[in-house]
């Protein structure tokens, strides 16, 4: 018998679960921009049907207008965008056509979570149930890129050295076996002989990013599996193969990107691919396509390479790095328009030194060297990585972004050098959509009520965009994606089950995270709530700040990111009732909370991008000069899909109720305000009220019916949320 996760204990991607609640009406007609063909959709409907009940689940309007725009866009080898709100169960109303088609369908997520999902609930339970029908068994598999994957040479033979004196036994150098980092490695091999699949997100409990990083190899670092003695045996190496057997490949959008990048194939061929949580590709992509020079990297190759290059070589590289070092522990930090005459000299000084090294790593052989084709390896990917970075940053090239980093990531006292993609818009452009159907999903992707916003981010232009049936003449040029988009709403009734609170009498936030009103507000909404507050901060700063300040004035413990891990923090907010959890970035996507432990979300601001951050600067401006706004495009989409993701956060399950207060008078007052409400889920709206908003009884009073001609919710029909009854006339926003 099939047990599905009780509401105690529900998935960690909601939005996906197929046995959440029947949506409470048709999707919004106006916003579904593709009509799918009658024979087409009523196959689709048949599959879907059969999928849903094998998870005891319930078809939502939604998930099946979704499936079949999916049949849709791959018949036509058309691009679909597709909104499919919390709830809609929309890896089922993928999977079903995808799996229908027959063809090889590569799915890419940006979170762990959605990746387990589909291979150890969604994607069984959907091939037993369609088995019969199409008369054949799809096979599955998941694929990551191999530093994700044990290696069984460093788990025999040791890591090689970074002062070059082959190998070593990390457990003994690092601090010895009964080190943190000892443990880690003797549990890292112990493991070794138990796992099947070698993926360190198979480990439980997990080790450190150090101990993995002893066991583990980057693609360039791989001796291969020709030279491997362990080749035959190799995880990654199974991994893919079993990719190249599969009907479905589920991956990450970190491995679709270098797939993208790389120019060699990464991935299996593959005649569609559907990129859920599609609003994260373009940072994803970004962060891969983003580098680095550090002195510390540079030291690093220094010592790989000591034993295996020319004595001659391996100096004027070290005299490189540290005059680099010397000039970056006095650089300002910012971005710059062309490298300084200066800082120009030490990276080409680099450049040419990595390249001498190259050469000479090729040409000298060193059998004192234990284990020396694994040695070299390590010290080639290195240095090479050394000479890329920085041949790109002499470069100059006008579509990439240079700046000054504040300090070293690997170390204390010097800043460093970053470079970036200006737009990775093009890039998706031309090795995105080439020779396949995409469909990009998400809950978020309409930005201020329109899709055009994302999807230029993702490399399809408004040329392309087809809003009705095609007819005979309607043709783009041939190097435009062809792209069609469709919203199938939520099942979830939004301004029944929650209110969008803005402090409208507060001040507009400044730059500092103190913020004494701010804070008093905060205060009073956790007290009327009685904790279940989830608080989403612009910075990590103005978290800290937040729970210093407040857990002496609330009752109940404030939980803050970065005093455990994220998952344990989760865990006990999901456990209390009473708490609160304060954090950034990863908060505000993050966290799946059902139920009345997370009843009040709270912003403390419109999360703008900082006004001296070099890239989104960069972006912003290049917007401006091409006769656009700069700001809307880049500073007010930024925030709004955060914002959008941020709000999603407070209604995960069909019963669930609450407030999200976001306290940033400019969502009330500034000319923007409405672009960000729209982008947001439906809520009731109220910019007043503040010692009301969050006043939520653990007691579920009976809904109250609003009349045919007013749809909007009685003020008390929100799980006693008392809130004044608003002047007559249009709804706001």
């Amino acid at each position: 018998m099939t047990t599905l996760p009780s509401r105690g204990t529900a998935p960690e991607t909601p939005d996906e679960t197929p046995d959440a609640g029947p949506a409470e009406g048709e999707p919004d007609d106006s916003a579904a921009e593709l009509r799918p063909q009658p024979v087409q959709g009523s196959r689709v409907r048949e599959l879907l049907h059969a999928a849903v009940g094998a998870v005891g689940g319930v078809e939502r309007p939604g998930q099946v207008a979704m499936a079949e725009a999916v049949a849709a866009a791959v018949d036509s080898g058309e691009q679909l965008l597709v909104q499919a709100g919390t709830g809609t169960g929309k890896s089922l109303a993928y999977l079903v056509p995808a799996l229908a088609h027959g063809d090889r369908v590569v799915v890419a997520t940006a979170t762990l979570a959605l990746q387990r999902q589909l291979v150890e609930r969604d994607l069984p339970r959907t091939v037993e149930a369609l088995q019969p029908l199409l008369r054949r068994r799809p096979q599955f598999a998941m694929l990551k890129g191999r530093s994700n994957y044990l290696c069984l040479h460093r788990v025999h033979e040791g890591a090689p050295s970074d002062e070059g004196e082959g190998l070593f036994d990390p457990a003994e150098a690092l601090g010895g076996p009964s080190s943190k980092l000892g443990k880690d490695i003797v549990r890292l091999r112990e493991w070794a002989d138990e796992t099947e699949s070698g993926d360190r997100d198979d480990m439980s409990p997990g080790v450190s990013d150090r101990a993995w990083a002893q066991m583990s190899v980057s693609s360039r670092e791989c001796l291969g599996a020709s030279k491997c003695p362990y080749g035959g045996e190799c995880f990654a190496e199974a991994a893919r193969e079993r990719a190249k057997l599969a009907d479905v490949v589920v991956t990450n959008h970190a491995l679709l990107a270098i797939d993208a990048l790389e120019g060699a194939p990464v991935l299996p061929e593959h005649e569609l691919l559907i990129v859920d949580e599609a609003h994260e590709l373009v940072s994803r992509v970004t962060g891969i396509a983003t580098a680095e020079l550090t002195t510390g990297a540079v030291n690093r190759a220094v010592k790989r390479a000591a034993k295996l290059a020319n004595e001659k070589a391996v100096d004027a590289l070290q005299a490189a790095a540290e005059n680099y070092h010397g000039l970056m522990e006095i650089a300002q930090p910012g971005r710059l328009e062309e490298l300084p005459e200066n800082i120009g000299y030490a990276v080409a000084a680099i450049r040419e030194a990595a390249r001498s090294v190259i050469t000479s790593i090729g040409e000298i052989r060193d059998k004192s060297v234990s284990d020396e084709d694994a040695v070299r390896k390590q010290a080639l990917a290195s240095v090479e990585t050394i000479h890329d970075t920085a041949d790109r940053m002499l470069e100059g090239s006008e579509y990439d972004v240079l700046w000054i980093e504040d300090r070293d990531r690997f170390g204390p006292g010097a800043a460093s050098l970053r470079v970036a993609p200006l737009s990775v818009s093009g890039l998706l452009k031309e090795s995105l959509y080439k020779e396949r159907s995409v469909v990009l999903t998400s809950a978020t992707l309409k930005l201020g009520g329109d899709f055009t916003g994302v999807a230029l981010s993702l490399g399809l232009g408004s040329d392309g965009h087809r809003s009705g049936e095609p007819q005979p003449d309607d043709a783009a040029p041939a190097d435009i994606p062809q792209w069609r988009a469709l919203d199938v709403g939520s099942p979830f009734d939004y301004p029944r089950q929650g209110i969008l609170y803005v402090a409208k009498h507060l001040p507009p936030p400044g730059r500092e995270p103190d913020r004494p009103a701010m804070l008093d507000e905060l205060a009073e909404l956790i007290q009327a709530a009685g904790g279940r507050t989830l608080g989403l901060f612009s910075s990590m700063r103005a978290a800290q700040t937040a729970a210093e300040a407040l857990r002496e004035r609330v009752p109940g413990e404030i939980l803050l990111q970065g005093e455990d891990t994220l998952g344990e923090l989760i865990r006990t907010f999901s456990a209390n009732a009473e708490s609160c959890l304060f954090g950034t970035l990863s908060l505000w996507q993050g966290v799946d909370v059902p139920g009345s432990a997370c009843q009040l979300v709270v912003m403390d601001r419109i999360p703008f991008p900082r006004p001296d951050d070099p890239l989104m600067s960069a972006r912003q401006r290049d917007v401006e000069q091409h006769g656009g706004n700069g700001f809307m495009a880049v500073a007010a989409t930024h925030a709004a899909l955060l914002m959008a993701q941020g709000a999603g956060r407070l209604i995960r399950a069909a019963d669930d109720r609450g407030v999200v207060a976001v306290l940033d008078s400019r969502l009330a007052t500034a000319r923007y305000g409405g672009f960000f409400r729209s982008s947001m889920p439906d809520f009731w709206y109220t910019p007043t009220a503040t010692r009301y908003a969050a006043r939520l009884p653990p007691s579920t009073p009976r809904r109250r019916r609003s009349g045919p001609a007013d749809r909007r919710p009685a003020p008390a029909d929100h799980r006693g949320l008392r809130l004044p009854t608003p002047v007559v006339g249009p709804r706001p926003g």
